[in-house]
């Protein structure tokens, strides 16, 4: 098996684990190591099909706090529908490198909000419904990814437990949904895509099972936060590699920026433990 599909095996392992545990991580994790093998247009529709069964399973699940929620995550839902034809047109269009610096260089900052632990209320919520769910569908059908954004959003807000899995699955599953479809309107399945579902599913099956059972003897923040750190060193590394790739920058300053990451990654988490330990 070469090198490529054994990490991917292992990445999307744990990439589902957190996921299981968290109810959100498994495009967050797994897209910034596979992107060092892969290309979007090979890796997002195989992931687009293997999360909208996850986060079908999550919404059914958590079917029980839809309804304390659904008038909540409505106006994000039209702006999801929007994004998703917008986004998965660019991903079309995007040179596969650049499609790559999109997503190292929106993912970095919003993981790292997350690990800093940074809460701020919005009390214009319906305001903001429609452009938020926009941004939303269309970063999601270029990268993948939305979670990060998503739970920071739900977090600030102070939707209860249940309230924010519930809130993260309608909003998942319609925009993974949504993208299947848009995707195959403009032909981005392609025969490398569905060669390396094969190898996903059993990480998922087996990960998703397990992250449930492990978040029940751990503290669910302190996983988070480490989750999240473990994911700013590899976003901050795939920027790195990137910005050389396109030559927007030398080797030693995209460099410096990635230990620039690690140490700022480094910071947070120590304040983050630092503060647990005093509770």
């Amino acid at each position: 098996m070469s090198t490529d599909l054994l990490v991917l095996i292992s990445i999307t392992f744990l990439a589902a684990t957190v996921n299981g545990a968290l109810g959100y991580g498994f495009s967050s994790i797994t897209v910034p190591v596979a992107l060092l093998f892969y290309t979007n247009r090979i890796l997002n529709p195989a992931l687009v099909l293997v999360e909208l069964v996850i986060n079908s399973y999550v919404l059914l699940i958590n079917r029980h706090s839809v309804p304390h929620i659904w008038k909540r995550v409505l106006p994000m839902l039209f702006g999801v529908l929007i994004g998703v034809g917008v986004g998965s047109y660019l991903l079309s269009l995007v040179q596969p490198g650049w499609a790559k610096f999109l997503t190292y260089v929106t993912l970095l900052p919003l993981i790292l909000l997350q690990t800093a632990g940074i809460r701020r209320p919005i009390r214009a919520e319906k305001a903001i419904g429609v452009p938020f769910g926009t941004g939303i569908g269309v970063l999601y059908s270029v990268t993948t990814i939305s979670g990060p954004p998503l739970a920071l959003l739900f977090n600030n807000q102070g939707y209860a437990k249940q309230d924010f899995r519930a809130a993260l699955s309608v909003i998942r599953t319609a925009e993974s949904s949504l993208t299947a479809v848009a995707y195959f309107f403009i032909g981005l399945y392609s025969a490398g895509s569905m060669d390396i579902i094969p190898y996903i599913v059993p990480s998922v099956l087996l990960g998703i099972p397990l992250g449930s059972y492990l978040i029940r003897w751990m503290e669910p923040e302190t996983f988070r936060r480490v989750c999240m750190s473990f994911d700013v060193v590899i976003v901050g590394f795939g920027l790195s590699r990137v910005l050389v790739e396109l030559q927007l920058a030398s080797a030693e300053a995209a460099y410096a920026l990635f230990a620039a990451v690690v140490a700022l990654n480094a910071y947070f988490l120590y304040q983050f433990f630092r503060a647990h330990r005093r509770q």
